[in-house]
């Protein structure tokens, strides 16, 4: 594995999402000086947390799974994670409510879902799942550290026992295809393929590969921690503090000092230079680059994700709402089509709502259920469209189809304290207006990532969504670790 150049006793991390806050955690348990740097006034970056009106709202990722990463990085400053967080987790993890009026849901115990969907869809389909949640076991198993969990210096790192072994799995076949093997029930098969949209891909074209998300969700568990997501970030900062790390928030980073290939300290904005040793830039992936000055070559342009628009609001009505409840529209398939390759808004919107106080009341800080709508958009660069124009009309129509798919009355009761448009993303310095980064392509996957190594700069490593392995919280808190590894060469 290559690591930095040179010595690298204190390290400067740009980034306190979680993923800088990975890399702080697990450079400080190897007993390097770190000092990190936040331009916001809080942490948690893409999984942050905003007060509207008294209430506590997650305005970012609002899905926690594999909570032994974030025991792993507490662990690595000698705490354990039951001091820092309360995990409560969901069952079930999602309720589905399809457009012919059905609903299943999504238990991440095995008896359970096979009890559920025995009801559901009949015996055969209950069999199928059974095999299905055997196969997602075995692809997680091929992944988890040789893949997912491991530095990659070329492609030729992937010739190892495992790639034969995942490839049996029908790791290198298409998603959709494989668990319609297991699954005949169209409705079923979408809550094990759903999760493809995270990696910004159509199930249908997806890798097989990244069935391990499905595996996370469905049978690794969902979790929330109490007092909102936000809590998270905000209990790896104190357990930095705590093992010595200098944290500054309302500080941004604004160009590196380099000699030749080396960077010698952290300009801020406000003027101050802090020396350093290495660096790690846990940032937007353009952020980063433009840091170092310099990008890679890549023989294909970046291709990013699908964006999001979401309505944070609040009702004083207990609504028929679960913590996750996803309204899946008719025409699922057409979806994918519309989003990803025409750059168009769904024409029978699918959507995830989320309602936190299910499982937290305390977050209300007035009473009464905060609910976030989340629904998949274009991003800037697929789809262009007026947003200043769009923003308004397109919030009610996300209203009207919630109650046209049961929530009757909704949209009067719902009041509405933000809506986030992919415009909006673009503003907060998110590349090509979305929030889920770059999408999870064959030419965008593990080696062929952009590499956490710039060879421009020989003691700075990347952390975060847009660099190995990739978008979501279990590999956020991974890339923290692989960076900390770059320079700590464990």
């Amino acid at each position: 594995m290559r690591t930095v150049d040179g010595p690298a006793d204190h390290v400067v991390v740009i980034g306190a999402g979680l993923a800088g806050l990975s890399a702080t955690l697990h450079l400080l348990g190897a007993g390097r000086r770190v000092t990190l740097l936040e331009q916001a006034d809080t942490p948690g970056g893409r999984a942050g947390q905003e007060n509207f009106d008294g209430n506590a709202v997650d305005t970012g990722a609002s899905v926690l799974t594999m909570p032994e990463l974030l025991e792993e990085a507490f662990a690595a400053v000698g705490e354990p994670l039951a001091k820092n967080l309360r995990l409560t987790r969901l069952d079930p993890a999602y309720r589905a409510r399809f457009a012919d009026g059905s609903e299943l849901a999504l238990h991440t115990d095995g008896d359970a879902m096979e009890a559920a969907i025995r009801e559901f869809a009949g015996a055969r389909e209950a069999v199928g799942y059974r095999a299905l949640r055997r196969w997602l076991t075995e692809l997680y198993a091929a992944q988890k550290d040789r893949f997912i969990g491991t530095n990659f210096d070329s492609p030729a790192d992937l010739a190892r026992p495992e790639l034969a072994k995942l490839a049996a799995l029908g790791g290198f076949g298409r998603l959709g295809p494989r668990v319609g093997r297991y699954l005949l029930d169209e409705r079923v098969r979408r809550l094990f393929t759903f999760q493809a949209l995270y990696a910004g891909l159509d199930p249908a074209s997806a890798i097989g590969a990244y069935g391990v998300i499905a595996y996370m969700d469905t049978v690794g568990g969902v979790y929330y921690p109490e007092g909102g997501m936000g809590e998270i970030g905000r209990a790896m900062t104190g357990a930095a503090a705590r093992a010595g790390a200098d944290v500054r928030f309302g500080t941004e980073a604004a160009w590196l000092e380099r000699v030749n290939s080396r960077v010698r300290a952290v300009r801020t904005r406000s003027g101050e230079r802090i020396a350093c040793d290495a660096v790690v830039l846990a940032t937007e992936l353009s952020t980063a680059y433009r840091l170092i000055g310099a990008r890679p070559r890549r023989p294909l342009p970046l291709r990013y994700s699908p964006s999001a628009v979401v309505l944070h609001g609040r009702t004083t009505e207990k609504w028929d709402l679960g913590h996750h409840t996803i309204f899946f529209g008719d025409a699922w398939e057409r979806t994918f089509a519309e989003i990803i390759r025409e750059g168009k808004l769904m024409s029978d919107p699918s959507l995830l709502v989320t309602r936190p106080t299910a499982t937290d009341p305390g977050l209300a800080g007035r009473g009464g259920e905060i609910v976030s709508v989340l629904a998949p958009a274009p991003n800037l660069r697929s789809g262009p469209i007026d947003w200043d124009r769009v923003r308004e009309p397109y919030r009610e129509e996300l209203l009207r189809t919630l109650e046209a798919r049961g929530l009757t009355g909704f949209g009067d009761e719902f009041t509405v304290d933000e809506t986030i448009t992919p415009a909006d993303w673009a503003a907060r310095g998110l590349a090509a207006g979305t929030p889920f980064s770059l999408a999870h392509t064959f030419a965008q996957t593990g080696p062929f990532r952009p590499a956490n190594l710039v060879r421009a700069a020989g003691n700075v490593v990347l952390a975060g969504c847009g660099t190995t392995p990739g978008v979501g919280i279990p590999p956020v808190l991974i890339s923290g670790r692989l960076a900390a590894e770059r320079i700590t060469g464990r």
